[in-house]
């Protein structure tokens, strides 16, 4: 049996949304809903999306919890990066002076 779609929603809410957003993966996915939304079957979601059933099932998942915002991709935890945080002094000045080596050559 597969997970139901919240009901606050419908295809022409997810569509309108679909055509706003600047995030090309999440217009995806929220075209992939509303055609369940319309009756097409979770195949058929996944074929549109270009993922499989389980993929549309995770995404149907994360937009029961969350809406919308659920179908945006976000950056994984992990780490910080340790490059960004112990930049070494001088490092920009010797990238552009090594830049300017190599162009007046």
């Amino acid at each position: 049996m597969p997970i139901p779609l919240r009901s606050d929603f419908d295809a022409a809410a997810l569509r309108r949304l679909a055509r706003k957003t600047k995030d090309g993966p999440q217009a995806r996915r929220l075209l992939a809903l509303a055609a369940i939304y319309e009756g097409a079957s979770r195949a058929e979601a996944a074929q549109i999306g270009s993922v499989t059933r389980q993929i549309v099932r995770d995404w149907v998942v994360k937009f029961n919890a969350l809406g919308p915002e659920g179908l945006i991709d976000r950056k994984p935890p992990g780490l910080p990066s340790r490059l960004i945080d112990r930049k070494p002094p001088g490092l920009p000045s010797r990238l552009n002076d090594t830049h300017r080596a190599a162009l007046m050559a």
